[in-house]
This record gives C-alpha cells, sequence and structure tokens, in this order.
C-alpha cells in the first residue's frame, strides 16, 4: 500500500522528529532504521506510523523501505557525528553512499512524488572557512570543490547523483544542507554528539558532581551556527514540498564561538565554570549559514535563538544524565 511518507535514519535525531511532525499533519509514515527498535532515539510506534528495520544500505533494503510506493521520501539515514566522529571514521561516512544511492534507485522505481535528501554545510570550499570571522557561506561557495575530507565528499557526491536523477528520470529531488542540527532527543554521549550536546552533558555532569572544570577542544574560538530541529523539520518540509530544485542551506545565522556556547550553556544551568582548553578535533575555523536564498524562494527563516533552544536541549540533556546516574533507562 502507498504511504504519504518514508523515513529512512528514522531511528536516528532528525528523523524521529521529521516523523513526529509528519504524523500531526495526519499523514500515514512508514520510519525506517537498521537499528533495533529499543535502540532508536524516540519511540515511534503509535497509531499512523509503521516502523521497519531494515537496513537501505542494500539495494533489496531500500526495496523494502519503498515496497508499495510513496508520495514523499526522505533520506536521512547515515553514518555521522560531531567533529569527534567524522574525523576519525572517514570510511564509515563515505559508506553512507551505498543507503543514498539505493534508496535513490528504489524511489525511482516506485515512481515517488518527491524524494528529499539530507546533505551538510560539511560540503562547503573548506578555504571559505578559515576565519572565525566567515562571511555566511552561500550555496554557490561549493565548488571547485573542496568539502570536509570523508563525509564531505559523500554528501557532495549524493548531491550530485540527486541533480542527476532531477534531470534524467524526472524525480523531484530536493537537497538541504543541514547547519549544526540540535535538540532534545539527540545523540548526547558516546563520540558521536554535537558541540550543543556535548556541552549540555559536560556542564549537567558538572553540576552534578559539583566540580567548576570543563573541558573544551581548542581555544574555544572557532565559530558556528547551530539550528533548533523544530525550525530543520518546518525547514525541511517546506523544501520538499517546494519547486526548488538546487541544494539550500537549512540553517541558523546566529554565529557564535564555542566559548560563547559554553558559556550561555553554563548561564542556563546556573554555574560559573572554570573552562580547560585541550586538544582534539576542531574541523574549520568558522562556519556561518548565508539564508538569502531559503528566505526568497522558501519564506523560511529559522524562529528559535541558540538561548532558546539550548535552554530546552538543556533541560532534557540533564534528565538524562540524572538518570544514567541512578542507573535508570536514558536516551542515547
Amino acid at each position: 500500500m502507498t504511504v504519504d511518507a518514508v523515513v529512512s535514519g528514522a531511528g536516528g535525531f532528525i528523523g524521529g522528529h521529521l516523523v513526529r511532525a509528519l504524523t500531526l499533519e495526519g499523514r500515514t509514515v512508514r520510519a525506517v532504521d537498521r537499528k533495533p527498535l529499543a535502540h532508536w532515539c524516540q519511540n515511534l510506534q503509535y497509531p499512523g506510523v509503521e516502523t521497519v528495520v531494515v537496513d537501505v544500505s542494500t539495494l533489496d533494503g531500500a526495496r523494502a523501505a519503498l515496497a508499495g510506493g510513496a508520495n514523499e521520501v526522505y533520506h536521512l539515514a547515515a553514518d555521522m557525528g560531531g567533529m569527534g566522529f567524522i574525523e576519525q571514521h572517514k570510511v564509515e561516512c563515505m559508506l553512507s553512499v551505498l543507503s543514498s544511492t539505493h534508496m535513490l534507485m528504489a524511489a525511482h522505481e516506485v515512481q515517488a512524488d518527491r524524494y528529499f535528501y539530507a546533505s551538510s554545510a560539511c560540503v562547503y570550499r573548506a578555504d571559505k572557512q578559515t576565519s572565525a570571522d566567515v562571511v555566511p557561506l552561500r550555496e554557490v561557495d561549493v565548488y571547485p570543490a573542496m568539502p570536509e575530507d570523508g563525509y564531505g565528499w559523500e554528501k557532495l557526491f549524493s548531491e550530485r547523483m540527486a541533480r542527476h536523477f532531477l534531470e534524467d528520470f524526472s524525480l523531484a529531488t530536493r537537497v538541504a544542507r543541514f547547519h549544526n542540527v540540535y535538540g532534545p532527543w539527540g545523540t548526547w554521549y558516546g563520540g558521536r554528539e554535537k558541540a550543543p550536546a556535548a556541552a549540555c552533558r559536560k556542564i549537567a555532569e558538572a553540576v552534578q558532581r559539583g566540580d567548576d572544570r570543563i573541558e573544551i577542544w581548542g581555544d574555544g574560538e572557532q565559530t558556528r551556527s547551530f539550528t533548533y530541529i523544530d525550525d530543520c523539520v518546518d525547514g525541511v518540509r517546506r523544501l520538499t514540498r517546494s519547486d526548488v530544485e538546487q541544494p539550500v542551506n537549512i540553517g541558523s545565522s546566529e554565529l557564535v564561538t564555542i566559548n560563547q556556547l559554553y558559556a550561555a550553556v553554563a548561564d542556563i544551568a546556573g554555574i560559573t565554570p572554570r573552562y580547560v582548553h585541550i586538544d582534539g578535533p576542531l574541523g574549520v575555523r568558522g562556519r556561518n549559514s548565508d539564508n538569502t536564498l531559503v528566505q526568497s524562494r522558501l519564506k523560511w527563516e529559522p524562529t528559535t535563538t541558540l538561548r532558546e533552544g539550548l535552554t530546552h536541549t538543556y533541560a532534557w540533556v540533564a534528565e538524562q544524565v540524572a538518570a544514567r546516574a541512578l542507573g535508570a533507562d536514558h536516551h542515547n
């Protein structure tokens, strides 16, 4: 039976939030992930959602995910994480090309109406991101290609493949370049977490220990913008249903240093930490989103300030930290 939407990577952070948003619209959704259901970030087993455990990195798995057809396909499945993960697991990141390829092939076979691909700001040229005082990245700042090694190359290749499925087979592909998406129900420990979740965890643990020592990778003056999950999911749905055929940024343009990020979380927690700067993966020196194109074409702009988003995220992460300390169930 044809469903309204199929979401691959539904057991992950963004995928889980997207499934919930689609069901709130009254859509039927097939939520797909290769992880056992007990390891999904959110429990999505409720009316309107069909949960399927299958590996879409194989063509048979992708075909099973799209069996019966789908009006909208949202492909988010990928091996990824924060900078600490992608700098040390380049092979795993690049092998995501298998799921990207096979989901496109399967979507074409069932003649899906729309196909969304989740790309990343890691596709942008490294030489455009060498200063903390970075010029916001425009969609044209990709070529000549110089993406993040490993993860960024896979994303850029899969973007091009989506473009050619549009050109050769008229599959209506849509591509978003995410800029550091964060929020509750995301990975918050274990090595795959991104900077906002890591900051929330470290500060929540410091509060629990009664210790003011917080470690930050590098000098903390590297800059980023961070996009709250609700804004991301709204942008994804608008883009998928639009006539915008080129990749667009889905990100916030509120630029902060990593030191400022930690300071904001510490203020929310009500503590004054002692920061210790250590060696660690840093990524590019500065990265920010230019939202000129997405504003003009989709009338979209994030509405959640960093402070507001971090307040929600810290409250959730602090609950997880407390639950783990008590030996209770927690979400990873």
